[in-house]
């Protein structure tokens, strides 16, 4: 019971510095601090006022919802009362029986606070009017009508913005959980799966991905964040992709790719992080979108292939189990980039493969006696 805890510990640990260490999380957040930065440079969040109120959170935009109408209510209350004190409408100046008030019916704070929230959100109960007594209330009330619209249009404003940023569609878009390694059409390919949940389509969708690692240059130069292009396709292409169902897509493995020389055991000991964008547009509010994620050595399957899941129903509908999304079973693979990345040279390995299974050889001894051929040739 021991041994389970402490090895449960260390698994939490172990996913925590992961998890901290890579750039981009699973659901495509950037993990990256800004430190040093000038102090002039604060001011240009609030010169794009705009940006910075939408990337709020929501606590802070209703808590600045509130605090907005509440304390515009509250400014013009005391106008307001301001207003009524200087013309004797207050209960404890004791106006003349023929006293004509600025605004009927406000005599204190209360009711001031009362006359300012009717005002500003067009309520209009009859109770409380401004009189033609004084022209600093009319004055005022057009001022408030004013200030209230905008501030109706810029608190609704921001909500609406909220609610139909493009990322909430990106929620929608579903990576698998790993990627594999496997053979496909003579190559040696890295694949992943992506899912469109909902029935409306991305147009125009593309996808690509960076490959995120530390290199030293021959003259000592470190590179902390160097990033390569890996390219991902489909059989039709790479561009404008047929989103209406779950696709598996797949980077070749060739002499111009960053997992030519990695081995299934040295693939868990590299430091990279591989990740993948899909941008397109939404077919419903035609906004643009990009979805990303990330892959860690330890989150790259070599040797697995993605379990199938688009069947025929029995009334001849298409049907997706996303119960095997992101399941894998085991395929023959080699075990270097580099035994596959020319079928034409390598022709024979097929009958080999084929001559070892007839004699009962396993699948790992016929990677290993394949690997070891193509590499002895090489």
């Amino acid at each position: 019971m021991v041994f389970g805890i402490r090895k449960c510990i260390q698994d939490h640990l172990v996913e925590r510095r992961i998890r901290r260490s890579r750039l981009v999380t699973k659901d495509g957040h950037c993990n990256i601090e800004f430190g040093n930065v000038k102090y002039g440079n604060h001011f240009a969040f609030l010169v794009d006022f705009w940006t910075t109120f939408v990337e709020f959170r929501w606590r802070f935009v209703l808590f600045f919802f509130i605090a907005s109408f509440t304390l515009s209510w509250f400014i013009f209350s005391l106008l307001w009362f301001w207003v009524a004190r200087n013309n004797g409408d207050l209960t404890w100046q004791n106006p003349p029986s023929n006293h004509t008030p600025c605004m009927w019916n406000v005599y204190g704070l209360t009711t001031a606070f009362l006359f300012s929230l009717e005002t500003q959100t067009t309520i209009g109960y009859g109770v409380r009017a401004v009189t033609p007594q004084c022209p600093g209330a009319v004055a005022l009330i057009i001022i408030q009508t004013l200030i209230g619209a905008l501030i109706h249009c810029f608190m609704c404003g921001i909500i609406v913005s909220k609610i139909s940023l493009p990322k909430k569609r990106a929620k929608t878009i579903s990576f698998s959980e790993v990627a594999v390694i496997c053979p496909k059409k003579d190559f040696l390919c890295l694949m992943i799966r992506v899912a469109n949940l909902r029935k409306t389509l991305m147009i125009g969708s593309q996808i690509y991905g960076k490959l995120l690692r530390t290199t030293v240059k021959p003259d000592g130069e470190t590179i902390i964040m160097d990033q390569v292009n890996i390219e991902f396709m489909m059989d039709a292409g790479k561009d404008n992709l047929f989103f209406v169902c779950p696709l598996t897509l797949y980077h070749v493995i060739d002499k111009a790719s960053p997992f030519f020389e990695m081995a299934v055991d040295t693939l868990r000991k590299q430091e990279f992080e591989l990740v993948v964008f899909l941008e397109g547009t939404a077919e419903t509010t035609s906004s643009a979108c990009q979805v990303r994620t990330s892959f860690i050595p330890q989150e790259i399957m070599w040797g697995y292939n993605f379990l199938p899941i688009i069947s025929r129903s029995k009334e001849g509908k298409y049907r997706v189990d996303f119960s095997n999304f992101s399941k894998r079973r085991g395929c023959m693979t080699m075990f270097v980039g580099l035994c596959c990345f020319s079928f034409q040279r390598h022709s024979w390995m097929k009958a080999a493969a084929g001559k070892s299974k007839g004699r009962g050889v396993s699948l790992q001894k016929q990677q290993l006696v394949l690997c070891f051929q193509c590499d002895g040739n090489l």
